[in-house]
């Protein structure tokens, strides 16, 4: 993942406009403050680095930037201590500003944010200050209004696919068509996840299928599910739960990933609307009782009873 970091603007897949409007900020020397937030993995700190990367030369960097991360105390003595003396210092041969990153902003503490709030207004003339979190509410109000926005989406297949094919690439690894789709499934936006799936795939299979990308990451197969939901509409209850209980226990799932594919079928799958309604409430409901930590055992009787239930009832409108 960090062997092919983005070392430069250019570089980076996404985002454009986000990259262009930045990129115009630097070259007018007009860099505002600024908050990037979305879902990890999106390239919100590459963006950053590489914008400091054009903007200071190797042996300044240093002297000019100050990154924090999540892991650095980041309390309300750090900010009215090392942040505070670190604004305040004009840069005695060079013009321009220094810059202050502060990535993972939303666990800073709300007092650690009040206080930065008052070092950001005062010092503008010479530093700029870039937060980072991945959810927006959980910046003060007050933090956003001083800062320049910038959403980072998850990344589209389209962008993810020519950089995952740039890595295989170089690092010669085998990967088949099915294989690179399932990671890009899997991964589900996060560059960074596609990046260690494929790593992890690698050095266990050596080669990239979407079977073995699917074992890698514990996450049931296609054919599993179609397996699953063939034998809770079409078999009597006890083969059914005897079946998947088999499944479960030789491919090790769980059946909170079981009911999230599941539910991706039932909207495939050719249901009468007011039974696939009926159907999607008992889902969330298993769902709901799943996350509140019941037997698993129970939760799986419930779920195939769900789709039984269903199928009778498709049969007696039919």
């Amino acid at each position: 993942v960090e062997k092919y970091r983005p070392q430069a603007l250019s570089e980076l897949v996404s985002h454009r406009d986000i990259l262009s409007t930045v990129q115009r900020f630097i070259s007018e020397d007009r860099l505002p403050h600024l908050l990037l937030y979305g879902p990890p993995g999106t390239g919100k700190t590459s963006t950053i680095l590489a914008c400091a990367r054009q903007l200071y030369r190797e042996r300044e960097f240093g002297s000019m930037v100050l990154e924090l991360n999540a892991s650095d105390d980041r309390g309300i003595d750090i900010v009215r201590g090392p942040i505070l003396s670190f604004a305040s210092t004009r840069t005695i041969f060079k013009k321009g500003f220094k810059l202050v990153i502060l990535d993972e902003a939303d666990a800073m503490t709300q007092d650690a944010q009040n206080a930065l709030r008052r070092v950001i207004e005062k010092f503008t003339e010479n530093t700029r200050f870039c937060l980072i979190c991945n959810y927006l509410s959980k910046i003060i109000p007050a933090l956003q209004s001083r800062c320049t926005r910038f959403r980072f989406g998850p990344l589209t297949p389209e962008l993810m696919v020519p950089r995952l094919r740039h890595v295989i690439q170089e690092e010669g690894v085998d990967v088949t068509e099915d294989g690179m789709k399932a990671l890009v499934t899997l991964s589900s936006g996060d560059m960074r996840r596609a990046l260690n799936i494929l790593q992890s795939t690698t050095m266990a299979f050596g080669k990239v299928t979407e079977e073995n990308v699917y074992t890698c990451t514990g996450h049931p197969l296609k054919s599993d599910i179609a397996n699953i939901l063939d034998w809770m509409l079409n078999q009597d209850f006890s083969t059914a739960y005897r079946k998947i209980t088999e499944l479960k226990t030789l491919k090790g799932l769980a059946l909170q990933d079981i009911l999230t594919e599941i539910h991706l079928f039932v909207h495939r799958v050719d249901f009468p609307p007011s039974i696939r309604i009926q159907l999607l409430i008992k889902l969330a409901d298993i769902e709901y009782r799943l996350a509140a930590g019941t037997s698993e055992k129970i939760q799986l009787s419930s779920l195939i009873a769900a789709f039984q239930v269903t199928r009778d009832l498709i049969v007696a409108e039919a």
